[in-house]
């Protein structure tokens, strides 16, 4: 049993795909947080490009 934890404790395989995903979800986060902080602004940039294409209404 102690043979198995040391192997899992040094072996690196798959070392970088839990990178990549740690990489991912920090980048999502602040994707989300920078949608919540600008999500009233965009919303109206996109009603006056719409009222000016005159697109929904």
């Amino acid at each position: 049993m102690l043979n198995i934890l040391k192997r899992l404790w040094v072996e690196e395989e798959g070392q970088g795909l839990s990178e990549y995903g740690l990489i991912l979800a920090l980048v999502a986060i602040a994707v989300v947080a920078v949608l919540g902080l600008l999500g009233g602004n965009l919303s109206n940039i996109f009603d006056q490009i719409a009222s000016k294409l005159n697109i929904g209404g």
